[in-house]
């Protein structure tokens, strides 16, 4: 293998990409820390520029091409990170920059994307289907495709990130790499390697979308028969094979994560760090407590923070139903005046705050035990949560807890 990625290579491409980034230094979680046992780090690439670490290799990939291929005019394939990282670079080289996106893609990253002057095309359900309409385009129109992660020198671009890990925590033991096509695992593994050899570096997948895992496992690049994630940004078939060997060579190990726990994670940040950070981006996050503790330094790479609201609210509802913080209680009523006071009167001495109330008169033509009511209602915890519903059992009311798709 040819070595593509070198000291050298990272050092150059360091210095350029200072131009387009912000200075994202490491932030010491003391709630990571305690959770896991280990001294937990976090790089927040989430608060770059354009939400994402992805310009540092579209800026340092432009910097290497002929002005030839600059003129031509750029583009590429995204579901939404690159895309921005490459709009943004293309702007500030005066190119002009078309992006092929997945029609699934989070509107925040398309708006965003065209406000740094690059032509969107939607097209495809995932990022592969995008990628392959996008070489089609470039082949017929002549324009020079950008690979979000299969480039040697687009990953070198974004393993700028272990260069500035190292300079601010030079013992760092373990460091935690999110894991799409494997660009960023790539460069972030093969300087770490470089520059201590001792290190060790992780890659973290979601469950629902470890082409990176079942590659490595067979020893080639493979595609697997569909994704599944709410991590939009790491939905990818196949890994890259230009930097597979990289990965090979560099990378410790796969990590695989549930999307119900980016779901907490998510919660978790917002509440003890005041951070949004996407989904893919909480994939290192959430793969913290698969680390033996033993107060090792671990820096946690989050790379992006691009999400909508509307994912950002879905995702805030279903981690407070899991957490036991909302939760929605199904009782039957006698059909008689003053009982559901009663059940109010139970649920207020217990400290539960009522968010909506279902009153069914109608699923019953028994009158003892004919009207339903549904009590959505806010606790502390998972403890608190059973504490409200044997009070409800006490009090004879025979509660069943209903999974609660919303809170609303």
């Amino acid at each position: 293998m040819e070595e593509k990625m070198t000291l050298e290579k990272f050092e150059e491409a360091s210095e350029i990409v200072k131009h387009v980034t912000q200075e994202t230094k490491l932030a010491y979680s003391n709630y990571f820390s305690e959770l896991t046992g280990n001294r937990v780090y976090l790089k927040p690439e989430n608060m770059q520029f354009t939400g994402a670490y992805k310009v540092r290799g579209a800026y340092y990939k432009i910097s290497t091409l002929s002005q030839e291929e600059k003129e031509k005019g750029l583009i590429t394939a995204s579901a939404g990170n690159h895309a921005q990282g490459v709009a943004y670079a293309a702007k500030c080289y005066g190119l002009k920059a078309t992006i092929v996106m997945p029609t699934t893609t989070p509107l925040i990253k398309v708006n965003r994307t065209k406000s740094y002057g690059a032509e969107v095309v939607l097209y495809g359900n995932v990022y592969d289907e995008s990628c392959e309409y996008a070489l089609q385009l470039a082949e017929e129109k002549g324009l020079t495709f950008i690979h979000p992660f299969d480039d040697p020198e687009v990953a070198t671009g974004q393993g700028t990130i272990a260069m500035e890990i190292f300079k601010e925590l030079p013992t760092v033991d373990y460091i935690l790499v999110p894991i799409g096509g494997g660009g960023l695992a790539a460069g972030v593994s093969t300087l770490a390697k470089l520059l201590n050899p001792n290190i060790h570096v992780f890659g973290v997948e979601p469950e629902g979308a470890s082409c990176m895992k079942a590659s490595l496992e067979k020893g080639e690049v493979v595609t697997l028969n569909g994704v599944n994630t709410i991590a939009d940004g790491t939905a990818v078939k196949t890994p890259g094979s230009k930097i597979f060997p990289y990965i090979q060579k560099n990378l410790d190990g796969i990590l695989t994560v549930k999307d119900e726990d980016l779901i907490v994670c998510f919660l978790d940040m917002v509440e003890n760090h005041k951070m949004i950070v996407e989904n893919s981006g909480l994939l290192t996050v959430a793969a913290l407590k698969q680390i033996e503790p033993g107060n090792k330094k671990i820096v946690s790479i989050l790379s992006g923070g691009n999400m909508d609201v509307i994912t950002m609210s879905s995702v805030v509802q279903n981690g407070l139903i899991q957490r036991g913080r909302i939760f929605t209680v199904s009782v039957l009523l006698p059909d008689k005046p003053g009982e559901l006071v009663k059940v109010s009167q139970v649920i207020a001495k217990m400290q539960g705050n009522v968010i909506k109330l279902e009153h069914n008169q109608f699923v019953s033509i028994n009158r003892n035990a004919a009207v339903e009511l549904r009590i959505t209602l806010e606790a502390f915890g998972l403890e608190h949560k059973e504490q409200i519903v044997n009070a409800l059992e006490e009090s004879g009311y025979r509660p069943k807890v209903v999974q609660s798709k919303s809170i609303y």
